[in-house]
Parts: C-alpha cells; sequence; structure tokens
C-alpha cells in the first residue's frame, strides 16, 4: 500500500466518495445529468445548488487489480478500437492498482493513456510491455501521437519496452528494468518524443527518431541520434556533441515541477501534486516519500462528456478542481480558472472543443495554477485565442509559485473543420510550458491552406516563461512569437505548413517566409537549447524559406545547437537564424546547423 506524501494536504470531510470500477463495467454515474441549478418556483430568484466534489470515474476509466479475470483480453479490445482511430472520438485511461501483472502486452493506441495509482511507479509492476508500434502505418511511427504512459515499472519480456511514438505522447514517471527501444519493428520513420521524470535501467534506442527530449530522468545509456536529442537533468545522458552526434546535454533543468497524477490511498482516489525543483537532476521517487502536496478527490469535479461550460464554472467558482474524465466536451464560453492553485487534469486525453468562436479555457493572473493532460480541438468557427494563461497586460510575479502547462495539446483541423488566429496566448509571468505540441493539421478531415487557417502557434507575451519540450507546427504565419523578456526554451521542434500554395502566401513583407520561431525585436535577453525547425512545402515544392528562427543581433539574446532540415528537398531554407547559417539544399534531407549565435 502507498505511504502519504509528505506535506499532504489534510483530508476534508468526505463527500460523495469515489466507486471503484473493474474490466468494462461501470456503476451509474453519480453525477450524471447534473444541470448545474436547482429549479425555482415561479417568480423566485435562487441560487445555483452546490455540486458535489468526487464522484466515479465514468465509463471509460478502466481500473483493474491483480485479480481482474482477462485482463489482457480488455486490453486488446480497446486497442483493437483505437489502433487506426486516429481523429476518432474514442477516449480511454486504463488504471492499475498497486501490485503485481504478469505476462501482459498493453498495446497503447490513439487518445488511450496508462498509468499506475501508486505513489511511486515501483508500486505498481507489468512483468510485461506497454507497446506502442506502427503496424497500423506500414511500419512508420510519424502519426503515432495522442496516447501516454505514466507511474508504472516494467520488465520487459524480451528485456527491452518498445516505445515508438511521435508528438504529443509522453512518457512521464515511469520505471523500465531494462531497455527502451524508441522506433518501431522495421526502423521505419520516427517523429518524437518525450520523457520525463523517468528510469531506463538499460540503454535507450532511439535509432530512426528525428529528434527527442529527456528531462529529469536517469538513463543506463543511449545509443544514437539522428537530428536533435536533447537532454536536460538526466543522469547517464550522453556528452554534448552537436552536430555530431546530435545531442545537446544540460546538467540540470532550471525550473520543473512534475505533472499531477492519480493515486490510491487504501480505497480512496487522491490526487498528488508534486512540488516545484530547481537545478533539478534526476527522478522525483525512489529515495523515499515523494515531495509534493495531495488533494482528496472530493476537492474535485468529476467532470463527465456532456457537462456544460456552465457548469464547469460553477464548479470552479465554488472551489473545486476539474478532474476531466475521458470523452469530448464542448464549450459554449471559456472554462474560466480565476482561483490561485487550481488543478485542472484530464484523463484519457478528455478533449474541450469551443463553441462559436469562443476562447476554450482562460486562466487569471494567479499563482500555481497546473493545467494538465487534456487536448483542445479548434471548432469550425474561427477562435481568436484557444488557450489563454494570463488576461492581457498580466504582471504579478509568479516565481514562488507558477502556472504550469502540462500535456496540454491543441489541435486546428483534422479531425474536422476547426479555425483560430492564435492556439496559445501565455501573458502571464514565469509560467513554464513543460511538453506541448500545437498542431494546425497537414492531414484529415477539415485540412487546407483557408481551411484550417491558424496564424500563429504560440505567442508568448510574459515575462521569464520556460518551455521545456515544445513542439509547434504548420502555422500560416509565425509558429512561435516571442516578445516577453528573459524566456527560455529547452528542445523545440517544428514543420512549417505543408500546404502555402505559393510563395507569396508566406511572404513576410520583404522576408521570404515566416521564422518557425520568432523572438520579438524589442527583447533585450532570451536563451534557447536544442532547436530544429524542417520544411516540406510539398504542394509548391519550390518555396523558399530565408531562415527557421529570427531574433533580435543582441548578445543577450543566445541559442545553442540550431538546425533547418529540407525534407526530401521540398522547398528551401536560405539561413539558419537570422541572416547566419548554410542553405539547405538538394534533396538530400542533411542539416544546416549552427553551434551558438551570436
Amino acid at each position: 500500500m502507498p505511504t502519504s506524501p509528505t506535506n499532504s494536504a489534510t483530508p476534508e470531510p468526505s463527500g460523495v466518495r469515489r466507486r471503484a470500477l473493474l474490466g468494462a463495467a461501470a456503476a451509474a454515474p453519480v453525477l450524471a445529468g447534473l444541470s448545474g441549478t436547482a429549479t425555482a418556483a415561479p417568480g423566485s430568484r435562487r441560487r445555483p445548488r452546490a455540486l458535489p466534489g468526487g464522484g466515479d470515474l465514468g465509463p471509460n476509466v478502466i481500473v483493474f487489480d491483480p485479480s481482474t479475470p482477462d485482463i489482457q483480453a480488455r486490453l486488446d479490445e480497446i486497442f483493437r478500437q483505437q489502433e487506426r482511430a486516429q481523429f476518432g472520438t474514442g477516449r480511454y485511461q486504463l488504471l492499475f492498482k498497486p501490485g503485481t501483472y504478469n505476462g501482459l502486452n498493453a498495446q497503447i493506441g490513439f487518445y488511450t493513456s496508462i498509468s499506475g495509482l501508486g505513489l511511486s511507479p515501483d508500486d505498481t509492476t507489468i512483468n510485461g510491455d506497454v507497446t506502442v508500434d506502427a503496424g497500423w502505418f506500414d511500419g512508420n511511427a510519424t502519426q503515432n501521437f495522442w496516447r501516454s504512459a505514466e507511474n508504472l515499472a516494467l520488465v520487459p519480456v524480451n528485456g527491452t519496452n518498445r516505445w515508438a511514438v511521435a508528438q504529443a505522447a509522453p512518457f512521464r514517471r515511469m520505471h523500465v528494468r531494462g531497455g527502451l527501444n524508441l522506433a518501431p519493428a522495421g526502423y521505419g520513420w520516427a517523429s518524437g518524443g518525450y520523457i520525463a521524470d523517468s528510469r531506463v535501467d538499460g540503454t535507450v534506442g532511439p535509432y530512426s527518431q528525428q529528434q527527442w527530449y529527456t528531462r529529469d530522468s536517469a538513463v543506463g545509456g543511449w545509443t544514437n541520434g539522428v537530428w536533435n536529442m536533447v537532454f536536460s537533468g538526466v543522469e547517464g545522458a550522453p556528452a554534448q556533441g552537436f552536430p555530431d552526434p546530435p545531442y545537446t546535454t544540460l546538467d540540470t533543468t532550471p525550473i520543473s515541477r512534475e505533472k499531477p497524477f492519480l493515486y490510491l490511498e487504501g480505497a480512496d482516489y487522491r490526487v498528488f501534486l508534486p512540488a516545484l525543483r530547481t537545478n533539478a537532476r534526476g527522478v522525483t521517487w525512489g529515495n523515499g516519500t515523494p515531495r509534493g502536496t495531495s488533494l482528496p478527490l472530493d476537492r474535485f469535479y468529476v467532470a463527465k462528456p456532456g457537462d456544460s461550460a456552465v457548469t464547469l464554472n460553477q464548479a470552479l467558482e465554488q472551489g473545486l478542481n476539474l478532474l476531466l474524465t475521458p470523452g469530448i466536451y464542448h464549450v459554449d464560453q471559456p472554462v474560466r480558472v480565476n482561483r490561485a492553485d487550481t488543478v485542472v487534469l484530464g484523463l484519457g486525453y478528455a478533449t474541450l472543443i469551443p463553441d462559436n468562436g469562443v476562447t476554450a479555457l482562460r486562466v487569471a493572473d494567479v499563482d500555481g495554477v497546473r493545467l494538465a493532460g487534456f487536448l483542445i480541438d479548434a471548432g469550425p468557427v474561427n477562435s481568436p485565442v484557444l488557450l489563454e494563461v494570463g488576461p492581457e497586460g498580466a504582471s504579478a510575479d509568479h516565481s514562488a509559485n507558477p502556472i504550469t502547462v502540462q500535456d496540454v495539446f491543441i489541435r486546428i483541423g483534422g479531425a474536422g473543420p476547426g479555425k483560430a488566429t492564435t492556439s496559445m496566448v501565455i501573458n502571464a509571468r514565469h509560467t513554464v510550458v513543460d511538453h506541448t505540441w500545437v498542431w494546425r493539421a497537414d492531414h484529415g478531415d477539415g485540412v487546407g491552406w483557408e481551411t484550417n487557417r491558424c496564424d500563429y502557434g504560440v505567442v508568448v507575451n510574459g515575462d521569464d516563461v520556460l518551455a521545456t519540450g515544445l513542439f509547434v507546427e504548420h502555422f500560416n504565419k509565425y509558429d512561435v512569437q516571442w516578445n516577453g523578456e528573459r524566456g527560455r526554451t529547452i528542445f523545440f521542434q517544428n514543420e512549417k505548413a505543408y500546404d502555402a500554395p505559393d510563395q507569396a502566401a508566406v511572404q513576410n513583407g520583404s522576408i521570404k517566409g515566416y521564422a518557425a520561431y520568432k523572438v520579438g525585436d524589442q527583447v533585450t535577453t532570451h536563451e534557447g537549447w536544442g532547436m530544429g525547425s524542417y520544411c516540406y512545402y510539398n504542394v509548391n515544392p519550390g518555396i523558399v524559406q530565408h531562415h527557421g528562427f529570427a531574433a533580435p543581433n543582441r548578445q543577450g539574446v543566445r541559442f545553442h545547437h540550431l538546425l533547418v532540415v529540407s525534407l526530401s528537398g521540398n522547398g528551401q531554407y536560405e539561413c539558419v537564424i537570422n541572416d547566419t547559417g548554410s542553405p539547405t539544399s538538394g534533396t538530400n534531407t542533411v542539416p544546416s546547423t549552427v553551434v551558438s549565435y551570436p
């Protein structure tokens, strides 16, 4: 049984207690059908009734314990449904109670998250594998998006676990008692990925992975790299060697706070909130009780698909946090997070879709908000902004207790027509964005230069913002525009939009193309490490992109280990950053690099 965390919050009087879910069967939702308001007599006014905290987790959260029968059959059933469902509506969270599970191979498909329910990964051991491969796509792993593994110990059957993923597929708080292979069987193409707070006793083999970011972890070894392998705070990381080998290695991560996670204390669900770390290195677990606080489930409104924005906002206004169970939530007004230290935690890629052009979620200029584990899908009516972290002009100092945005993914198009002007705006100072993929779709439904238009991926206006693991792709203008002072990015991955019809469509005044990463002309201090931009102008391969990166040429604005790549000669870069760096040329898909700038 897991021990209580240090500094854990004192449990409040029990609200609606959860009911355990085993296998596919689920008890009737305690909160089902709540409208958020009580019926009032004609002519009278009544305050909305209080929403209860806690509750069961709904039918798409599947909870196993070691005595559950036919676990493998249930895992296989979900995988068959989700293996090819890249733009489907199914959402699943697989939870394993502490204990030992033998002989399992949990194959993880789209919109499927698998997690242990202990305080430490070692509380929940699978003698077997948690596998992602690419058989569904002829051995090509570049579209293995939107899936995750968290808080488990694995003893792989053949000594090495395969996790061949692309973007938006975090591997967090895992202990692999063996090796980890990040490539698909047959070593086909792969474009990932992200590891944090994990220990791999053996060797990590990225093989065909184009890029990868590993943070605050421990590895027994690392075998190779293609273009851009970045490490911060990783025990056992390879020595810095960019561009050959393509390693960017930072001894520590300047600021980090691990993602909140669900766990069991006895028979009760709680949410653990890991503590803030500075100059972090190695995992947060394995050396006694983890540092952080804990909240009982009755401090959360356990939301179900179909809950309205009104209901979600009412829960927030009465002081509850949000636990978004798997499914799709249409919101006709912004979800408003106005209270300091609020937690919004999604399970199984819970998805917010804004209706009628609203902003899906807004955070006030307050301390310690934690957003984690959900997807925002643009709606068919243009939203000016999809996610707003801090209002315009936010100025409060959050250095002691920053807002964190972790495994929050944004998508424009692909699952259907979607439009926005800007995907994510960060106005709040000291915000930490720890792993995001902000993606304007290049395939799927509702895709075209104007059909799923979105000019800007991420705009940072706040000062002192840190991004660790920033994936932003395919926007019509700047993928990242950074206006705040003292910003830092550790690892950046980008592809320019594939579908520009001609040179004029991407022309930025006198400059050919919008940079993937633009630091504002007025900025005096900024720093980035391990950053790559790729072009694949397949609609018009003759398009020229002047540079991947643009920044003021001053001493306080510094970059380390930059690269640009022309994929098979579909478009070319003239420079890497500003007017510096050799052009790409031909069809050889070889990076042009700049080791340091200026």
